[in-house]
């Protein structure tokens, strides 16, 4: 497994952008590939978007799709969530997280490793 931590959360107007980093921890980084997801108040952890060991490939929810943008550097053992065009329904606390085998990437139950969570609120 790898240890994730998450930053970058904060207070934004809608319209307004961000841009959330989850820095792992542990030499097989770039065997994994990474996701994010988002749990809003009263609701079901939802995906949000994923990228594969590589960078090579990328999958969002359809709900972000065009706003938001995930990469990685494996380098610096880090994925980003580029967030622009944020909308008061983006508000949730942001987790990533680790799957090693990348089977159902969107299906929060795949991934192995999570971090803390970084607050995302957007205001109207």
């Amino acid at each position: 497994q790898v240890q994730l931590v998450e930053s970058g959360g904060g207070l934004v107007q809608a319209g307004g952008s961000l841009r959330l980093s989850c820095a792992a921890s542990g030499r097989t980084f770039s065997s994994y590939y990474m996701g994010w997801f988002r749990q809003a108040p009263g609701k079901e952890r939802e995906f949000v978007a994923a990228i594969t060991w590589s960078g090579g490939s990328t999958y969002y929810a359809d709900s972000v799709k065009g706003r938001f943008t995930i990469s990685r550097d494996n380098a610096k053992n880090t994925v980003y969530l580029q967030m622009n065009s944020l909308r008061p329904e983006d508000t949730a606390v942001y987790y990533c997280a680790a799957d090693r085998f990348g089977r159902e990437v969107t299906t929060q139950y795949e991934y192995d490793s999570w971090g803390q969570g970084t607050q995302v609120t957007v205001s109207s």
